[in-house]
């Protein structure tokens, strides 16, 4: 999928070592055991069932962590839908490194894939209606720059990364600073120039509430509404503002929100429900010399 951005080199690096610490410890001792240490071989990673790829770059760097010469042909490129069996990518190097790495790699790669179908599957069953489909923050701790990227993949977008990125307010934020009003006024004057603000309303009563003053965020987000109530929010915002809904939103009602005119629809449940997709890694060892 052309304009993907790509997964931060530093971010790599970050999940390479976290999955090594976690798997590798002091070393493979079965592949130690087995396998001379200067055998070499290639295998492909291939797909076991339909799948959205996303996740090839840190695949690879998993592999070239411990092998930094093997090669790895990506046959396929994030974004691209894969019929079963088709071969994502192609790894050769040292036998001993590519089973070590190959439980991390896959691990990450059947995690993202799994985060791009789902995303694809609901992008769908909306495309052709006006409304922006958007992921939140209910991500894996520690993957959430993976699974983000995953659902870009998927042709879904991404809502803030992390709490600097807007100042969103919502209902906890209200009862802590003693009222809407007070939360709206000094979320407003803090964001500036630099940020855009955010309200989460609960009601329809709230939402009047909100548009009754001066000054307006740049988005409400209608939250746990229901089809017809975000219609009717919808036409008392009147464009004035940008209108997101979330809540309670799956697949089985995902079309009759988009339908009832919202700007975007943010789902938990492109991150945070996710089935791993199904992908192998299949070995071919070099002639034993």
């Amino acid at each position: 999928m052309p304009g993907l951005p790509e997964l931060p080199a530093l971010e790599l690096e970050r999940l390479v070592d976290l999955a090594l610490a976690e798997d590798l410890r002091s070393g493979d001792a079965t592949s130690q055991a087995c396998i001379d240490p200067d055998r070499r071989g290639e295998g492909d990673l291939v797909a076991r069932e339909g799948l959205v790829v996303a996740g090839l770059d840190l695949a690879r760097a998993v592999f070239r962590r411990l092998d930094p010469d093997c090669g790895f042909e990506a046959l396929a490129a994030d974004g691209d839908e894969l019929a079963p069996g088709t071969v994502a990518a192609r790894v050769s190097g040292n036998l001993r490194a590519l089973l070590s790495a190959e439980r991390s790699a896959l691990n990450y790669l059947q995690r993202a894939c799994g985060v791009a179908t789902q995303a694809r599957r609901l992008v769908r069953l909306i495309e052709d209606l006006p409304v922006e489909l958007l992921d939140t923050r209910k991500t894996t701790p520690g993957l959430r720059v993976l699974e983000k990227h995953a659902v870009l993949c998927g042709g879904a977008g991404n809502h803030r990364f992390a709490l600097d990125d807007l100042l969103m307010v919502k209902d906890n934020h209200v009862v802590a600073a003693g009222g809407l009003d007070r939360a709206v006024e000094r979320a407003l004057a803090a964001a500036g120039h630099a940020h855009r603000v955010e309200v989460e309303v609960d009601s329809l009563e709230q939402l009047d509430e909100l548009l009754g003053f001066e000054r307006l965020p740049d988005i409400v987000l209608l939250d746990n509404f229901t089809p017809e109530q975000v219609r009717e929010g919808v036409g008392r915002v009147a464009g004035r503002i940008r209108v997101e809904v979330s809540g309670g939103i799956d697949e089985t009602t995902l079309r009759a929100f988009a339908e009832a005119g919202p700007d975007a629809i943010s789902m938990g449940a492109l991150t945070h429900s996710v089935r791993s997709a199904d992908l192998a890694f299949d070995l071919r060892p070099a002639a034993a010399p």
